[in-house]
């Protein structure tokens, strides 16, 4: 599983689709908590100094008017104003980050963009269960894991799964016994950096040809 995959996901949902409403193209200290602040308003706190308790702890070091306004054009604004959707970069850093790496704003964040993007939703699912099965040896998980993954309509992971399902048995045995060649993978791509620091980038047709003449 990539990030340009995610990443690829994340590009293709339209920013309406991320977040809903309205957001002001300039940057702001409190961006990164506006969304923990729309989820507090939409649950009906609205007092802006007991909001602005809340995010402190979280991180936020802009001054509590700034929260005040913010909530001010909130409540009298005639559209809905809402925190700026994530970049595609960011969502795929949350979808391939551990969950309990993830801060509480990024949660939220995250939890955001998947209840409005089933693309995303389903594919942080399968993200998350993938690594699941690769950090805690659960080889036997992946066949049930490719027929889900099919179930999706994701075509990149499709391609994916065709791929993995063409050596389904060594990557089961990949994702189950405790051995692997990370060693010998480690020596081959020395060799292949010492090689190109002594021929250059050259393509592999001259590196070749400069083989034999050595």
């Amino acid at each position: 599983m990539t990030s340009r995959t995610v990443k690829r996901y994340a590009d293709a949902a339209r920013p309406e689709d991320l977040f809903t409403g309205q957001w002001q193209a300039r940057t702001s200290v409190l961006d990164k908590d506006k969304t923990y602040l729309d989820d507090r308003w939409n649950e009906g706190f609205t007092n802006a100094w007991k909001l602005w308790e809340e995010i402190v702890p979280l991180g936020y070091q802009g001054s509590y008017q700034r929260v005040r306004a913010y909530l001010h054009l909130k409540r009298t604004s005639p559209r809905p104003v809402t925190a700026r959707p994530p970049s595609p970069r960011a969502v795929a850093g949350w979808v391939l980050r551990r969950p309990e790496t993830l801060s509480e704003t990024e949660h939220l964040h995250l939890k955001n963009v998947r209840a409005n993007c089933p693309e995303i939703d389903a594919l942080t699912r399968h993200v998350r269960s993938f690594a699941t099965m690769l950090t805690e040896r659960q080889g036997e998980r992946l066949p049930d894991w490719l027929d889900a993954v099919r179930q999706d309509d994701l075509p990149s992971l499709h391609t994916l799964a065709a791929g993995i399902d063409r050596d389904r048995d060594a990557v089961i045995a990949g994702l189950t016994l405790p051995w692997n060649s990370g060693v010998v993978e480690g020596h081959v791509n020395r060799i292949k950096m010492l090689m190109r620091q002594m021929c250059g980038r050259a393509g592999f047709a001259l590196l070749r040809k400069r083989v034999l003449l050595a």
